[in-house]
């Protein structure tokens, strides 16, 4: 079965954007940025809210930039093709190779992994993120910790008021001083 996974950059207070909504912090360094590229070729297919797909819109043409660099273009060329999933209910189309969904989460991810199809389920954003795990669907967490305190703003972590076990299976510290970890959720029977 399929793995779902939610992986996005965050403060080391535990937040994907400030209190004025703004992440501009969360620009990664090279050798972060790298991590995401090796990341990203391990998804299958991309679930992400409205927020997330218009502010990911950019890699949609980024290609054609003139002024980006390598690691950029690669990033660009893995994430154009790769199939999107975009939940909404204000959003009347969207472009590139996604497909626009107004149902819930739980369903799309049932029917994803009834197919048998290959790589991850992977989600973007916060508030889709957080439905998910309402449902216990998230089977890993992945924090790319930037070393910033926003003080407030869009938590990582959904604020449901159940107990998730985790088990560490991986952790890298970058010579930036950023960290990453990947947690496992740990179902008991």
């Amino acid at each position: 079965m399929r793995s779902v996974t939610y992986s996005m950059n965050v403060s080391l207070d535990g937040y994907i954007a400030g209190p004025d909504g703004r992440f501009d912090w969360s620009v990664p360094p090279e050798e972060v940025f790298r991590y995401w590229i090796d990341e990203i070729r391990g998804v299958g297919v991309h679930l992400m809210g409205r927020r997330l797909y218009e502010t990911m819109l950019y890699w949609e043409t980024a290609d054609q930039d003139p002024s980006l660099d390598d690691s950029q273009l690669e990033w660009a060329a893995l994430w154009k093709p790769l199939p999107k999933v975009v939940f909404s209910t204000s959003l009347s189309e969207v472009r590139g190779n996604a497909r626009l969904v107004s149902g819930g989460v739980a369903r799309e991810i049932e029917r994803l992994r009834a197919e048998p199809a290959e790589g991850e389920i992977a989600i973007g954003g916060a508030t889709l993120a957080h439905e998910a795990a309402a449902s216990d669907l998230i089977d890993e967490y992945r924090t790319m910790v930037h070393p910033v305190l926003v003080g407030g703003g869009i938590p990582f972590f959904p604020q449901h008021e159940r107990r998730v076990d985790l088990e560490l299976v991986e952790s890298r510290t970058f010579a930036s001083n950023f960290v990453y970890h990947r947690h496992r959720v740990v179902r008991r029977d």
